[in-house]
């Protein structure tokens, strides 16, 4: 007897209409340029958001949220959208790099700034590392941590992972900078809360014309998030970076991610980390 393969409708009708429309409200909201292949990415995020709303279309979910018949339903939409993969020194051979630096800086405060922080693993790594090269729990540093998705930034902010998080640790780091937890915590580890004053998280858009930060840094963090934009967009970001760093900083980029085709303020200093041009700070 054949068998008749029957494709599972889907619960929501979704045209490409749809798709080219989430596509240009995401580019316009957070530069995030999505390809053709996101298309069943796209469905399933937003599938979410139209449960949530009460809407069962998506032409309508996104009528009202262009007609701001919403709420907040922005933020949830930038937050669906948002790529969030993240873990503890990640991309491990920038933290010797980051410590040499932090090590031959004079005094402090050292300021640093992690601009896609996701659920904080990438700041809180840049804790440790700050930790271990002044060999304190209080080094003389400030990190500022931030993202356009204000759901992993309260993450963050709280500190608290599963243990699983910690699998590729070494064992006395981990027992350092981490408190296990018992009870109904059992299963999970928070981040001594030393680490976490050093850390501020705040909401903040790459894209957006004003960004809540003063004076400059030492060093920034931007990693595995140009790869979402496109390249006049990323000219743009990296022309307002420049500005914000001191004459010494270092930028440090994902592996796969090249800024000396999109700015020729900077120069490669080692893997994916670069520093100014002589002559191009942004100091006054």
């Amino acid at each position: 007897m054949s068998q008749i393969k029957v494709e599972s409708a889907k619960e929501f009708n979704f045209t490409k209409s749809d798709f080219e429309r989430v596509r240009a409200l995401i580019y316009k909201r957070a530069g995030i340029s999505l390809a053709d292949s996101k298309q069943e990415m796209v469905y399933s995020r937003i599938a979410r958001r139209l449960r949530a709303t009460g809407i069962v279309s998506f032409s309508t979910y996104l009528d009202e949220l262009e007609a701001g018949g919403l709420g907040d339903e922005w933020e949830s939409f930038t937050n669906a959208l948002t790529t969030n993969l993240t873990s503890f020194f990640r991309e491990a051979h920038h933290f010797p790099l980051l410590a040499e630096h932090l090590k031959r800086l004079p005094g402090g405060p050292i300021t640093i700034w992690c601009s896609a922080s996701s659920t904080g693993e990438e700041p809180y790594s840049i804790a440790m590392t700050a930790c271990e090269a002044f060999n304190s729990l209080t080094p003389p540093v400030q990190i500022i941590a931030t993202d356009i998705d204000t759901n992993v930034l309260a993450t963050g902010a709280n500190g608290m992972y599963g243990i699983d998080r910690l699998d590729k640790m070494a064992p006395e780091r981990a027992k350092r900078f981490f408190l296990r937890g018992k009870g109904e915590q059992e299963g999970m580890v928070r981040v001594r809360s030393e680490l976490r004053q050093l850390v501020t998280f705040k909401q903040l858009n790459l894209l957006a014309d004003g960004w809540p930060l003063t004076g400059q840094f030492d060093v920034i963090f931007c990693r595995n998030v140009m790869i979402y934009f496109d390249k006049a967009t990323q000219r743009k970001i990296l022309a307002r970076f420049v500005p914000l760093m001191k004459p010494s900083a270092l930028l440090f980029a994902g592996h796969s991610e090249n800024f000396l085709y999109v700015s020729d303020a900077l120069k490669l200093r080692g893997k994916t980390v670069y520093e100014l041009e002589q002559g191009r700070s942004g100091a006054h």
